[in-house]
């Protein structure tokens, strides 16, 4: 029994610095608070709450771009959701959801992926996923008839106040989500070693409850919510050609809900033990070779037969090495119905991992639980100045919406951005972007200033589209570009005297005015410097020579002066041509008016217009004449 106290004395102990580490973490996980959670329902216009536990489900507004449809779920645990976002490959290969206002900290992160209830579209897509450009999950071919591969979850670090998670086309189907979770977890869970931090994400493999056979989410077994909200799915045998056999109890288990991690109790009121005819158990499940691996095994004894230490000793292999030797949970978790977690890092080379439990004292093996991360580097992702002058490159040149352009230019590396060339700078510690390939692509905007932001770039060559505007001249500040071809676009106005240690191409625009002086010693046709087919240009030998350099505004106002002046023409010759046209007639009448015939014709008019004047008074004294009664001579 002495050893046993000891035993409790070092679990205490290691209870204690357990506290007090986690009483320092930069995020002490406090019950009474609750963590920063957000469910989107994707493809929803509502909000949205569903059984069992009323979870609330934000709608689908102003993360991302797509098409929403109705869903199909393909698997009874998935949320009972009735929409989801899906993104055609014309809206680009990349597509991402951005989720701002996020408290930094350490979080959850899990998708929920389903079919579109369309005959016509491809049943089941194939893509991958990503999250803040470090790819975590690929869905392959089957995925929607497993149950564990119809969602995807990952451990990350958010440092910046945004989550950005992106889905990347392969070609085979259009990606399909359901929903996603952010779920903000105590900043030390899951700490696995010297290597854990803000340089890791944690992808789930594997979460099993043993014994129960049932699944079941950590809100259905009311845990705290800092642990999050993992799905354990349950299962009453670890192989199916084993003998092994589930056992439970409802006995109260200790020290659950405890910081960093807060297991429920419930995964721990059943487990899976070996039988006299086959005492060790054995686990295997696939993983993808050559990559690290975190291991989580749980238990608790609560085996009625057992009762004391040493009556149940075991040692656990992993892929055929000893992970843990002499396992006595009495005596290393203290006493029965009391939690015990151990946690191992393994390297796996193949692509199986193997867990075996076989029994030194007693007769049978027993676990209650099994978790299996695989341990993924963050990447490193690109300078964010770079990132945001290439967004204003995007937006100025109006490029097509197939090239997408969402999320990180270089990372993940498997999926970098169409056109854009990366290069990675090991003093800065970040992607730089040292090339732009974006001939041929039916661009048709203008060059902006601000692509001189992109100043680790070698190399340009945005030919064979039809950009209009100036070339400019920030560009010759870029002091790496060596390459700059522009050439059959539609750009105008002068060749900027920046450029004159470049190697150019910008034949066939409508450049004109003079060639800058530092390229006046250069022969036209040079490979170096190629601005043949620009009618406008001058000033070398081979090219017209200059007139008087006039600006495009001086230009405009000379065509607008001389527009004027002809109209003015117009109207004064139109106005000369009236006035003659009055003159002469003036003229004609003044000559009608001293012919003979004219005179006394004239003259014939105004004798008559003075008969007709006097004759109402000879009328007016003749009829007097005849009312004057006449006398009789006498």
């Amino acid at each position: 029994m002495q050893r046993g106290s000891l035993g409790v004395l070092r679990l205490r102990l290691w209870l204690w610095l357990l506290a007090v580490s986690a009483s320092t973490a930069v995020l002490a996980a406090d019950p009474s608070k609750e963590p920063f959670t957000i469910r989107i329902s994707c493809g929803s216009f509502d909000d949205i709450r569903t059984a069992p536990t009323n979870t609330l489900w934000y709608r689908d507004f102003g993360y991302t771009g797509g098409r929403f449809a109705n869903a199909t779920r393909p698997s009874f645990i998935i949320p009972p959701l009735k929409t989801l976002r899906h993104f055609p490959l014309s809206d680009g290969p990349e597509n991402c959801y951005y989720i701002n206002n996020v408290p930094n900290g350490h979080y959850q992160v899990r998708l929920f992926f389903a079919l579109v209830a369309d005959p016509n579209l491809d049943s089941e897509p194939i893509f991958d996923v990503s999250v803040e450009g470090t790819l975590f999950s690929s869905l392959l071919l089957g995925w929607s008839s497993e149950d564990e591969k119809t969602f995807a979850e990952a451990l990350v670090f958010v440092q910046d106040s945004s989550l950005s998670i992106c889905f990347h086309s392969t070609g085979h189907g259009d990606p399909s989500i359901l929903s996603i979770e952010v779920l903000q977890i105590d900043d030390n869970a899951y700490k696995f070693g010297p290597s854990w931090g803000k340089g890791t994400i944690l992808r789930t493999a594997k979460r099993l409850t043993c014994g129960s056979g049932k699944p079941a989410f950590d809100e259905d077994l009311n845990g705290i919510h800092w642990g999050g909200d993992r799905f354990w799915l349950g299962v009453k045998t670890l192989s199916s050609s084993s003998d092994d056999q589930p056992i439970s109890t409802e006995n109260v288990i200790a020290e659950t809900l405890l910081a960093p991690n807060f297991y429920p109790q419930s995964i721990y009121q059943s487990a899976i033990v070996g039988t006299d005819r086959q005492p060790s158990l054995s686990f295997e499940m696939d993983v993808t070779p050559n990559r690290n691996y975190s291991v989580w095994l749980h238990f608790a004894e609560i085996e009625n037969g057992i009762t004391a230490e040493e009556e149940r000793v075991f040692d656990v292999l992993i892929n055929g090495d000893t992970a843990f030797k002499d396992i006595d949970i009495i005596r290393m978790a203290g006493e029965r119905f009391t939690a015990l977690v151990l946690n191992k890092t393994i390297v796996v080379t193949g692509t199986t991992l193997t867990i075996v439990l076989q029994p030194l004292k007693g007769t049978r093996a027993t676990i209650s639980a099994i978790e299996v991360f695989e341990i993924i580097l963050a990447e490193k992702k690109t300078l964010t100045q770079e990132v945001s002058a290439l967004r204003t490159v995007k937006g100025s040149l109006g490029l097509p919406l197939r090239l997408s352009w969402n999320g990180d230019p270089c990372v993940p590396q498997q999926h970098p951005w169409s056109g854009v060339e990366c290069q990675f700078d090991d003093i800065k510690g970040h992607w730089v972007i040292d090339g732009l390939g974006l001939d041929n692509q039916g661009l048709r905007g203008f060059i902006p200033s601000d692509i001189s932001k992109l100043q680790h770039l070698q190399s340009i060559n945005l030919s064979g589209n039809s950009i209009k505007g100036n070339i400019p001249v920030t560009l010759g500040t870029i002091s790496g570009l060596q390459v700059l071809d522009l050439s059959y676009n539609e750009l105008n106005g002068s060749i900027p005297d920046s450029l004159g240690q470049l190697a150019s191409n910008l034949n066939g625009n409508y450049l004109s005015g003079r060639v800058p002086a530092s390229l006046g010693g250069r022969p036209l046709h040079r490979a170096r410097f190629n601005f043949t087919d620009n009618a406008g240009l001058c000033g070398i030998p081979g090219l017209h020579e200059c007139g008087p350099h006039l600006s495009v505004a001086a230009k405009i106002g000379m065509a607008f002066g001389v527009l004027v002046a002809i109209l003015f023409l117009v109207v004064f010759a139109a106005c000369w041509w009236k006035r003659r046209q009055n003159i002469r007639r003036a003229q004609k009448l003044a000559a009608a008016r001293e012919a003979p015939y004219a005179k006394s014709r004239t003259q014939f008019t105004r004798d008559m217009q003075m008969a007709k004047h006097h004759r109402p008074h000879e009328s007016s004294r003749s009829g007097n004449d005849e009312s004057t009664p006449h006398l009789l001579p006498s």
